[in-house]
């Protein structure tokens, strides 16, 4: 990580000719892309470090250069290194628009930023698709019916049969393509962001911006509104997403010389919002199911409930018996249970006790009396302490904490911890209990084990809500002492 710091401040250096700046690393996206900040007295800038994917950083660069041109809310293109593999752009800030969702609520002020967002939603997937080069889409050009019935099968083997459930397959297969057929009578000469949703809508002053449109390409106009409202984890008030796709309707039809048919659009609608919320599930499917990240099958319920609403509220415009069968099916309750996280309450007695320590003072008692708990020996990581520009640090620290994260094995380690306790905490909170116990020791108490009690704690926080006491127990028997 180190090395790749210094390539992207000499990047910078290259640009700003010669002025310094500090580099932030942000939080890595789905794929293998880095993000980076780049703060100057002045400015601050986000650099993307993506080498193993030059197609995909060649899509959004070509894609961004081509939207700034017509004046649209994307990021500025300001640099790009010559092979492509990495490139700076404008930065605005941290808070998307699912960020404020999540701190006022259903506020009228949050409508608004959608309607604006709708707003500026119409001109990118209008003017900015005119004189678009979808060649340099990553994979297909256009959301035809290949990429559709695609998208179809993504979710029959990473959801439907992950879950065991029975279904005739030829049936199935044939309502695919019964739903595919359909979807391409809609026009499909637009840009098409592919994953609009609130998180990829970033806010700063009032404005929004459109991120992570490297995936774009060719399609119909629904298909991003349908992400944009149907959103699993935003899980907007069912009346706004009928106002809302009502608002984006007149919004983009005045931008067409109010060509559109209202009715034709709404009913073609609802079929990309079935399409969107397969595809989503496929995904969770793949990347929680499968691959078995936590945060995908947390999602997961709040998906089925939305396609359970949809099921009951909405009229499929075709008729597909086969694929209906198998959607009631998996919005039953029992399904939806088996991926559902328990939330604390204000009144749950349970405390979780996270502690670090050093195994050369021995394994903390439990004072609950309960005894029990988790102890995770986190020695079998590369110890930081080991190298000489780290040794009086702390797993606190962001140079350790990167450290930790991309060259050792913690962040598996981390991923298999969580998955042990999450089921302990989640029966105790069910059945009453009061305490539990959980140990992370190294040989100093100083790196490893601070950081890994340390991102258990802010896990349990965020996944179930639960009241947590972190301890390190070196640590502060150092401060201490010094004190």
């Amino acid at each position: 990580m180190a090395d790749v710091i210094q390539t992207i401040s000499d990047f910078f250096e290259d640009w700003s000719g010669g002025k310094t700046a500090e580099i932030v690393t942000l939080r890595q996206a789905g794929s293998n892309r880095q993000y980076f900040r780049v703060n100057t007295p002045g400015a601050s800038y986000i650099a993307t470090y993506n080498p193993n994917n030059i197609v995909e950083n060649n899509a959004f660069i070509e894609f961004a250069r081509h939207f700034t041109k017509k004046r649209l809310q994307v990021p500025d293109i300001l640099q790009v290194d010559r092979k492509k593999t990495m490139y700076l752009q404008t930065d605005f800030g941290d808070v998307s628009l699912f960020d404020i969702i999540k701190a006022e609520g259903y506020s009228e002020s949050v409508k608004n930023l959608f309607r604006k967002t709708f707003d500026h939603l119409a001109l990118l997937q209008v003017k900015g698709g005119e004189g678009l080069d979808y060649n340099n889409c990553i994979a297909t050009k256009s959301f035809d019916k290949q990429a559709i019935y695609s998208d179809l099968l993504y979710f029959l083997y990473y959801f439907i049969r992950a879950l065991d459930l029975p279904y005739d397959k030829n049936l199935l297969l044939n309502d695919f393509e019964l739903l595919s057929s359909y979807l391409m009578q809609e026009e499909a000469r637009y840009f098409m962001h592919r994953d609009c949703q609130s998180r990829n809508v970033m806010v700063k002053d009032g404005e929004v911006y459109f991120i992570d449109f490297q995936g774009g390409m060719q399609g119909a106009l629904q298909y991003d509104v349908a992400s944009m409202l149907w959103q699993a984890r935003a899980a907007l008030p069912h009346e706004w997403k009928d106002d809302l796709a009502n608002y984006y309707f007149d919004a983009v039809n005045g931008l067409l010389d109010n060509r559109l048919n209202k009715k034709d659009f709404l009913d073609s609608y609802d079929g990309f919002v079935l399409i969107r919320m397969l595809q989503t599930l496929g995904a969770y499917g793949f990347r929680g199911l499968f691959e078995r990240k936590p945060h995908f099958i947390a999602s997961i319920p709040f998906a089925l409930r939305q396609l359970r609403w949809f099921l009951e509220n909405k009229k499929i415009p075709i008729r597909l018996p086969e694929l209906q069968r198998a959607l009631w099916q998996i919005v039953d309750d029992s399904v939806i249970a088996r991926y559902e996280t328990v939330k604390a309450a204000p009144d749950t007695p349970l405390i979780v006790h996270v502690n670090s320590f050093s195994y050369r003072k021995g394994v903390p008692e439990d004072e609950s009396g309960n005894g029990g708990g988790f102890v995770f020996d986190c020695r079998g990581i590369l110890n930081p302490g080991r190298i000489e520009q780290y040794k009086k640090l702390t797993g606190r620290d962001k140079d350790v904490q990167e450290f930790l994260l991309h060259k050792t094995e913690m962040p598996s380690f981390l991923q298999y911890v969580q998955g042990m306790v999450d089921i302990s905490v989640a029966d105790y909170i069910k059945r009453g209990f009061e305490s539990l116990s959980v140990n992370f020791g190294c040989t100093g108490g100083q790196h490893r084990s601070v950081f890994a009690a340390d991102s258990l704690a802010a896990h349990l926080k965020e996944k179930f809500g639960v009241k947590v006491v972190l301890h390190h127990l070196e640590q502060e028997a150092k401060n201490w002492v010094n004190a």
